[in-house]
């Protein structure tokens, strides 16, 4: 009968044991509910962190190479490629100069022909009132003969285009193909002078009946 009493005190003994326990477990439950701020402090910081991260790239990284890249000189096959239109140029001036060249070796050089410059005379028939104001070119037959065949004549000549032309009157130079005829007149004169054909043709650059 004695061991009653112990067994009405055993649960109360147990009591303050789970009101111990209490505590323990709402200390374990705290760190829980405080967990998902720590998960989003990471993703808050690279945030925060990203504007700077990016600034630091592009001032330290990919400026750097874009500066390096504009000032390394060019490659060769760009250098190649930009100097084929230099080229090309080059071969086209060469070209041009090439026909101009033989344009002006075509023309008649100096040796075959000779110039009358501003040569005067009085028309016939006309009392010295009008005039023929002419200067022209005489081509040779032969190449490089003309020039000293009429230097060595140069009085003889000069006297023979002043007849042929003072020859001519007004009515003379008013008819149709009046400077074809006279062409005509001077060659046939010069030749005529000179014993053998030495003048071919004859070009007027200059014609003023006055």
């Amino acid at each position: 009968m004695a061991a009653k009493p112990d067994s009405k005190e055993a649960p109360a003994a147990a009591a303050p044991e789970k009101t111990g326990a209490a505590p323990a477990e709402a200390a374990a439950a705290a760190p829980k509910k405080a967990s998902p701020l720590k998960a989003w402090l990471p993703a808050i910081v690279a945030i925060l962190l990203a504007p700077a991260a990016s600034f630091a790239v592009a001032q330290f990284v990919l400026l750097p190479k874009l500066q390096a890249k504009l000032a390394a000189p060019p490659v060769e096959g760009e250098a190649a490629h930009a100097e084929k239109p230099a080229k090309k140029e080059g071969k086209e001036g060469g070209h041009g100069e090439k026909k101009k060249g033989g344009k002006e070796g075509e023309g008649t050089s100096s040796a075959d022909t000779y110039e009358f410059t501003n040569v005067v005379v009085n028309l016939s028939g006309t009392m010295g009132t009008r005039y023929l104001k002419t200067s022209f070119i005489v081509t040779g037959a032969k190449p490089d003969t003309i020039k000293d065949a009429f230097d060595e004549n140069k009085a003889r000549l000069t006297d023979v285009t002043l007849g042929v032309l003072s020859s001519l009157s007004l009515s003379d130079l008013e008819e149709p193909g009046a400077k074809n005829v006279l062409r005509e007149k001077l060659v046939a004169a010069y030749n005529q002078a000179l014993g053998s054909r030495v003048a071919e043709q004859v070009y007027f650059s200059d014609f003023v009946v006055q």
